[in-house]
């Protein structure tokens, strides 16, 4: 969203369509989520009649690519009959979110976490599109995921990290690798500033904070066995986990058997806006996941100077360098993500100059308004040619 509001500044005329609808009731929207959520056209939230309505009007004005199209898509799902179906519902979407975009005048769109949809669209309404790649989930089936094609057929694609970069590459033509640029996310370093933090004293417990949402591959059950060990140990601290997700119950559950309800506190979803009261109290951040792209939140909690330990997987290694601006452990070792915990209890002064040396990191190169600045002047290069 403040991406959305960065490039809406350099003066971009931004129209923003979802195909899901908010995750959350309006009265749960911070005022600046609402305002966007007002502005966005959302698929699935526009309702039956208009969505019949655009397949209605796009098979009157183009019946052969119509048919063409939806015969694309399921090819697209080849002799799977699952994944055959879920490209007739991708066609579907795309045939709204398509309708919409013409019927406004867009020729070009950016797409992110939708590009099988935005394939699709594209094909069938004749638009340019570009596309984000955050992965990892993307990189772990590219021939269903249609990489190649996507890269072939987009004007440009932006990645995340050179992590993603490389995986965007190993799955595409060498001819298309010029479309991929590698352009970084980011965090406003002002939303996202320091500060001031008691020393903790003597009785005070250490404070864990850890935010995601609670999906297998972010390894809160790991997370939660590595604090075990910790106060088995008889290390005083707290563990607050923000975010839900699929694996609520079951996290709930492990903390209860290793009776942990009063050290372990699941805090459950939040806007965006009150995230930043968790990380002020944080003495720590920690990231357990077995997969992940580049994580934001990461970058808020260092621009924030809070130490953070995190695996040493995909693209995160690119943001914090071991021993500099965090620590980094092996993924799946709860032993030795116990053990950069306990490393930062027993030396504020090496959390202090991790905190600080993160606040740098992000300052250089996961700046969001640098950084939507040059995804702006990547659309200028690309729309010239068009």
């Amino acid at each position: 969203m403040r991406e959305i509001r960065t490039l809406r500044a350099l003066g971009f005329d931004v129209r923003v369509v979802s195909i899901l609808r908010p995750d959350r009731d309006p009265g749960q929207l911070s005022p600046e989520e609402a305002e966007e959520s007002r502005l966005t056209f959302s698929v699935l939230g526009s309702g039956a009649s208009r969505i019949l309505s655009a397949h209605l009007r796009t098979l009157l004005r183009h019946p052969l690519a119509y048919v063409a199209t939806l015969a694309y898509a399921i090819r697209m799902g080849g002799r799977d009959m699952g994944r055959a179906f879920s490209h007739v519902l991708y066609f579907a979407e795309a045939v709204v979110a398509g309708d919409h975009l013409a019927r406004a005048g867009v020729t070009h769109f950016h797409t992110h976490f939708s590009s099988t949809p935005a394939l699709i669209a594209a094909r069938l309404f004749r638009l340019h599109f570009s596309l984000t790649i955050h992965g990892p989930d993307e990189f772990n089936d590219v021939l269903g995921f249609h990489m190649a094609e996507k890269v072939a057929r987009g004007s440009f694609v932006a990645a995340i990290s050179r992590f993603a970069a490389s995986q965007i590459m190993r799955a595409s033509a060498p001819r298309d690798w010029a479309k991929v640029h590698v352009l970084p996310l980011g965090v406003d370093p002002q939303a996202f500033a320091p500060q001031p933090r008691a020393d903790r004293s003597a009785g005070e417990p250490f404070r864990i904070v850890s935010v995601g949402r609670l999906a297998p591959a972010k390894a809160y059950h790991l997370l939660i066995a590595a604090v075990a060990r910790l106060v088995e140990k008889s290390r005083k601290v707290e563990l607050t986990i923000v975010g839900d997700g699929p694996e609520r119950q079951s996290l709930e559950e492990a903390v209860s058997q290793r009776k942990l309800d009063d050290i372990v506190r699941l805090a459950g979803p939040c806007n965006h806006d009150h995230v930043i009261d968790f990380y002020a109290r944080a003495d720590a951040f920690a990231l357990a996941s077995f997969a992940e792209g580049v994580p934001v939140v990461l970058m808020e909690a260092m621009a924030m100077e809070i130490p953070c330990v995190a695996t040493w997987i995909n693209g995160v290694p690119e943001l914090i360098r071991n021993g500099i601006d965090g620590l980094l452990v092996p993924p799946a070792d709860e032993e030795a993500l116990a053990d950069a915990l306990e490393k930062l209890i027993d030396d504020p002064a090496l959390g202090a100059r991790l905190g600080a040396s993160g606040r740098r990191r992000v300052l250089d190169l996961y700046n969001l308004e640098r950084n939507s600045a040059r995804l702006g002047d990547t659309f200028l290069r690309y729309l010239k040619a068009q």
